[in-house]
């Protein structure tokens, strides 16, 4: 059970000490007018969270300064601990206002004035660390420990393992404080908050920027400056965590901006980061299908490259196009210097260039590369390596919520051959790169309904591809994936200009596990869907009859309490 739901349910003051005392695991303590007193620390403790912190504070300061006079040894910290929150200071940032002696206590520590309050809140604001029990007790904990163990407040490093609560928590605190500003922009204003030291960015030409305005933190995003309606989350926030991560932390905490962005936009944009070890083996596969010198011999485009980690691995990026929906991503990998030598644009690969009967029209929006479009035009070797986003809608209209999916303008225009992929992005990816780069060669990430799916038999029998290699790999290999499933990546030379039709009826996979290690093959086969069980049955015409309802041809449906008629 977890600090915060213990103190839920305490009775008295003297439980709240006994969980604190647990939780922190402190030896060697008393308990008396001082609530909770060791060597190091002391703690002033309420069995309610309605007294504020500069209240409790303004309580213990008082047995401090009567500690002073009577020339007891002090302890280097003092906190204040209740049900929902605590706080923490070193005591020699207060040892200078109390040696002044201007504040005028009560009679006894619980009986403070209101002045005494407002004079000791007015200085210990700027020197305390508050925590909310419910969602930072984890850093309570440990920067009590720490400051025990060190003689120091060690703020907690923003690290690749925490970097989603911390997130989290700076929405909660910072970023919904931040008068004006869209919920998906949270994560461009959180990166130019954290990779900021206060002085200077640690990243030039990020999408966002931390500056000041009169001694208070503003943002800046798209030409326009956000303000903070509240500063107080802010400097509590700032006090818990440490700014900017460590240098080694840095590119790679930008790169995972995917894991920061709403499930719903993520599922759009395919914003799913694709692990470095999985990297490793796509580029195994390809060397092992396309030969060792394929990084030389290929031009590579990545039209949904996000931050571009499929790519950071390719030892010629001068051979490299990386497209990606979001110009924030583009603003990324040149602030992480990611493929410096490669073509980074930004492009709606399927919106973008598309004309009312489906065709491709580069001059409409005069974004890709003119070498791209050259080396399309001459037929030039090219491998097109992606990761396509997931979603799709349900029918052809679009389910609520994912319409976008099946609206996209080439899914209207140009794929009325391709059946229900086109509900499909990542097979719409595929039916542009067909038309576009007829003789391309596809290695691509993707779920397998397009391989063996019944509602894919048309798409297949529309797209022209032979099969040259790929593996299969766990899909908790990927953050974010909700489910288990298996995610592919396979290899395969297109062929779509010629009328020579290639068929599959099977194809093997080597299965990695969610670690990336290989363990076996499997199999999947293409077979046409007169031969499922499914169609074993003639279906009969609507009736009065009463008939078992059927899962299959051979299973009953045994959901459903009663006997169904035939529909």
């Amino acid at each position: 059970m977890s600090l915060y739901q213990r103190l839920k349910n305490v009775r008295s003051e003297e439980d709240v000490k006994d969980i604190y005392i647990k939780a922190l695991g402190l030896k060697s303590y008393t308990k008396g007018l001082i609530d909770i007193r060791t060597d190091e620390i002391w703690f002033e403790a309420k069995d309610t969270g309605k007294y504020s912190s500069y209240a409790m504070f303004t309580q213990l300061l008082h047995y401090v300064q009567d500690g002073l006079n009577k020339g007891e040894q002090i302890p280097p910290f003092l906190a204040v601990i209740d049900t929902e929150k605590a706080a923490i200071m070193k005591t020699a940032d207060v040892l200078p206002f109390l040696a002044k002696k201007t504040v005028k206590w009560g009679k006894s520590a619980s009986q403070y004035p209101k002045e005494a309050l407002d004079e000791v809140s007015a200085h210990i604001g700027t020197h305390f660390v508050s925590f909310k029990i419910a969602t930072h007790e984890d850093e309570f904990i440990s920067t009590v420990k720490e400051a025990i163990k060190s003689g120091d407040i060690i703020r907690t490093q923003i690290t690749p393992d925490n970097l989603k609560q911390v997130f989290d928590k700076w929405v909660v605190m910072i970023g919904r404080e931040i008068n004006g500003v869209a919920e998906e922009n949270y994560a461009l204003l959180f990166f130019a908050d954290i990779m900021h030291d206060g002085t200077v960015s640690t990243h030039a030409n990020l999408p966002a920027e931390l500056l000041h305005k009169n001694n208070a933190p503003v943002f800046s995003l798209g030409g326009k400056i956000y303000q903070l309606g509240n500063k107080e989350g802010y400097r509590q926030f700032w006090a818990i965590y440490h700014k900017p991560p460590k240098a080694e932390y840095r590119n790679y905490l930008l790169e995972r901006r995917d894991s920061l962005i709403p499930l719903d936009e993520r599922s759009f944009k395919g914003a799913y980061y694709t692990p470095l070890a999985v990297v490793d083996k796509a580029y195994d596969k390809l060397t092992e299908t396309l030969g060792n010198n394929w990084q030389k011999n290929y031009i590579v485009w990545d039209m949904c490259c996000g931050v571009g980690n499929l790519e950071v691995k390719h030892s010629n990026p001068r051979n490299i196009y990386m497209s990606t929906l979001d110009e924030a991503d583009v603003d990324v990998m040149k602030a992480t210097k990611t493929c410096v030598a490669a073509q980074r644009f930004q492009y709606d690969y399927l919106n973008d260039d598309i004309t009312d009967d489906g065709k491709i029209d580069y001059s409409l929006t005069n974004k890709v590369p003119e070498g791209l479009r050259k080396a399309i035009a001459e037929g030039k070797k090219i491998l097109v390596l992606i990761n396509p986003p997931y979603a799709e809608a349900g029918n052809a209209m679009g389910n609520e919520g994912k319409g976008e999916v099946s609206r996209t303008k080439f899914s209207a225009t140009a794929m009325t051959e391709y059946g229900k992929a086109s509900n499909e992005l990542f097979t719409q990816f595929v039916a542009r790169i067909a038309q576009e780069i007829p003789t391309a060669t596809l290695a691509m990430f993707s779920k397998l309904k397009y391989v063996n799916a019944p509602n894919f038999e048309k798409f297949r029998k529309t797209w022209n591809a032979q099969y040259l290699g790929g593996f299969i790999v766990h899909s908790k290999a990927f953050d974010g994936l909700k489910g288990n499933f298996p995610i592919g990546f396979l290899v395969w030379k297109t062929n779509q200009s010629t009328e020579k039709k290639r068929d599959f009826t099977e194809i093997t996979t080597e299965v990695l596990d969610k670690n990336s290690q290989p363990i076996g093959e499997k199999v999947f086969y293409n077979l046409p869907n007169n031969i499922f069980l499914n169609v074993w049955l003639e279906r009969p015409k609507a009736n009065k009859t009463t008939a078992i309802p059927l899962m299959n041809a051979t299973s009953p449906y045994i959901k459903k309490q009663k006997p169904r008629q035939v529909v």
